[in-house]
């Protein structure tokens, strides 16, 4: 079982806008605090993923630091949120666990010029699979295993096939409730989708931000912190959540493709080895960095990559100037940095992390 940290000040930073003020001073885009006062002035508001919640609201506060004539602020509502305000217009920049794909890149965004959304990785994390049993401190389960779990065919903790996985343990004659997200949500998609990709034979549904309908066993729970309310106040729950949303009252599973191979937890330096295996998309624009997942690397497949929906060209100009400050922050070594240390994110390194903040910069 692998300890993860949050505990009731992130599950209270997911529950509402993140707004913060502060002062000090730089240039907008490092946090060098000696050079001169900012001159950026203005309001940001982005909208979207809860999972990067706790990371948008350290970015925040670091970035305010620096430039106190901006104010910032992130309404973690979910990435089919984020979506819908890019296409409304109604954001700034949006946040999605998954990337925008061709039809919602297709679509009017009121906000954009020529060069229309750009997607940015800005978070990287693992998806945990926690779950609330007492005198059971550590758990492995085999993906076909999970998979039956959240489909229905697995109903008891002491079912066979996973007192075959952790014979040392002592597992109770109580009914399993799986937990998923009642909302849209990327954690969703990433979820489903590494699913259909190392259990094929028992998920048979297709990746996708909704919970499959066909599937009325658990209970629903709406954004990450109410995943994470619903597995700690329920014995005998598992669920999936970002791993900064796991509280001290949880404890996480450890995941192998097949019983007889390594177990892994749900590790940040896991879910680096899988994003470092994986490719760009192709056919996107130049500064477009979706990320194909290869889910069956090494390492932790339920993995999920956070990314802020950016303009190319904003319609106003005073607005790309400020998204370009504030995304090559989020992006930048110092930021990726704050927020590994303050949520255990993984962050962006190598030719990635290179031209990440080459295409925040090209922001306009």
């Amino acid at each position: 079982m692998k300890t993860l940290r949050t505990g009731a000040a992130v599950a209270a930073a997911l529950a509402f806008s993140l707004t913060l003020s502060a002062c000090g001073g730089s240039n907008g885009t490092t946090t060098d605090t000696s050079s001169a006062a900012s001159s950026l002035s203005g309001n940001l508001h982005g909208q979207g993923a809860s999972s990067m919640g706790a990371a948008q609201e350290t970015w925040i506060a670091d970035f305010q630091t620096d430039n106190p004539g901006v104010t910032v602020n992130y309404a973690p509502e979910g990435s089919s949120a984020g979506i819908k305000a890019m296409t409304e217009g109604s954001a700034d920049f949006g946040g999605s666990d998954a990337y925008m794909d061709d039809e919602e890149m297709a679509q009017k965004h009121p906000n954009c010029g020529e060069g229309g959304v750009i997607n940015l990785p800005v978070y990287i994390s693992p998806i945990a699979i926690a779950y609330n049993l007492d005198g059971v401190d550590e758990l492995n389960l085999t993906a076909d295993v999970i998979a039956k779990i959240f489909t229905g065919q697995i109903t008891k903790w002491n079912d066979p096939a996973i007192a075959e996985l952790n014979s040392k343990a002592t597992l109770p004659d109580l009914a399993i409730t799986p937990v998923h997200r009642g909302d849209g949500s990327g954690t969703t998609q990433n979820f489903t989708d590494t699913l259909s990709k190392v259990a094929p034979d028992v998920w048979t549904y297709k990746p996708s931000k909704g919970w499959p309908a066909e599937l009325t066993n658990g209970e629903a729970a709406q954004k990450t912190n109410g995943v994470a309310s619903a597995l700690s106040s329920g014995k005998g729950y598992i669920g999936y959540i970002d791993a900064s949303g796991v509280t001290s009252e949880l404890k996480t599973v450890n995941y192998a493709p097949k019983a007889g191979d390594e177990f892994v937890g749900p590790t940040a330096e896991a879910a680096a080895q899988v994003v470092d295996n994986s490719k760009k998309v192709e056919g996107r624009a130049e500064n477009d960095y979706s990320i194909d997942l290869d889910r069956t690397a090494a390492g932790y497949p339920f993995v999920l990559i956070a990314y802020a929906m950016a303009c190319q060209n904003y319609t106003d100009a005073a607005t790309g100037e400020l998204v370009n400050a504030y995304l090559s922050y989020v992006v930048s070594e110092d930021g990726q940095q704050a927020a590994a240390d303050e949520v255990a994110s993984a962050p962006l390194s190598g030719d990635l992390a290179t031209n990440v903040r080459k295409a925040a910069a090209s922001i306009k």
